[in-house]
């Protein structure tokens, strides 16, 4: 399996708090959340939670020894809450936090797990692209922001009201009927969305941080089938070009949205 990656800030003034990696058969992005003004909850960041979550999961990935992938993340969770949950607030749900997608090209097939709203899009062979994430999060955040309908922005009861649907959002992580995501408790990766496929219907596969996917949500510069082609021209650095490129273009306005930081992977030449 050849994997190709690419990552990029959205910031110059703040580390990537995104992370992607690899190893023989299997791939790992995370995408680093976190509040900021929390720092004194946490006093490693989100970028230190990111980095070391995503090398724990790579190297229990690379011992090949038949772990299913939640049972992996759930192991990685655990061990990275030791670290420095005698130091860090680890429980409060504003501390480090990360979504998670994880794909591994076993024997004949290719498995997967989804956990917040990172990307996974299938290259089928006989079909268009298959698109698959964890919408749990963007639910809750649409019922927690309903409050807000109606309200006009800049004006303090519009920042009263987004202050307490902030909160409510918050007390829905890792939460039954809200949204799962890695942070402090194991328990979280026997919620993911886990899935798996032949390898003889797929072409290859990309992963996409929710900062990669805006190239087609909200931005609209293109739709799934041409996110495939942009890979295969282009590599992930094109995907993450056009997404800076739709970003710097939509810099004010209501379609403005803050640079966030973006990652792609891509993996082609699947074993068969």
């Amino acid at each position: 399996m050849d994997v190709s990656l690419a990552t990029s800030a959205g910031r110059a003034d703040r580390p990537n708090e995104d992370f992607v990696g690899a190893v023989p058969g299997a791939v790992v992005l995370l995408d680093g959340a976190g509040i900021p003004g929390a720092e004194h909850l946490c006093s490693h960041g989100v970028a230190w939670y990111t980095h070391r979550l995503g090398g724990a999961l790579l190297g229990h990935l690379s011992r090949g020894d038949g772990r299913d992938l939640a049972t992996i993340l759930a192991t990685a969770i655990g061990e990275i809450a030791a670290e420095h949950g005698d130091t860090c607030d680890i429980a409060d749900p504003s501390s480090p936090q990360a979504t998670v997608a994880m794909v591994r090209a076993d024997q004949d097939r290719l498995e997967w797990l989804l956990l917040a709203d990172s990307y996974l899009v299938l290259d089928r062979v006989d079909a268009g692209p298959l698109v698959i994430t964890d919408e749990r999060e963007a639910t809750a955040r649409r019922e927690c922001s309903a409050p807000l309908a109606g309200i006009a922005q800049e004006t303090p009861e519009y920042d009263r009201v987004r202050a307490s649907c902030a909160t409510a959002l918050r007390a829905r992580r890792n939460q039954p009927g809200g949204y799962w995501i890695a942070k402090d408790d194991p328990r979280a990766a026997r919620e993911a969305v886990t899935g798996g496929r032949s390898l003889a219907d797929l072409n290859g596969v990309a992963l996409l941080s929710n900062g990669a996917s805006r190239i087609v949500n909200p931005y609209g510069r293109t739709d799934w089938s041409g996110v495939l082609d942009l890979l295969r021209a282009s590599g992930p650095a094109g995907v993450i070009a056009l997404v800076r490129q739709a970003e710097a273009q939509t810099s004010v306005g209501a379609d403005a949205h803050s640079p966030d930081d973006a990652t792609v992977a891509h993996c082609t030449h699947l074993p068969r």
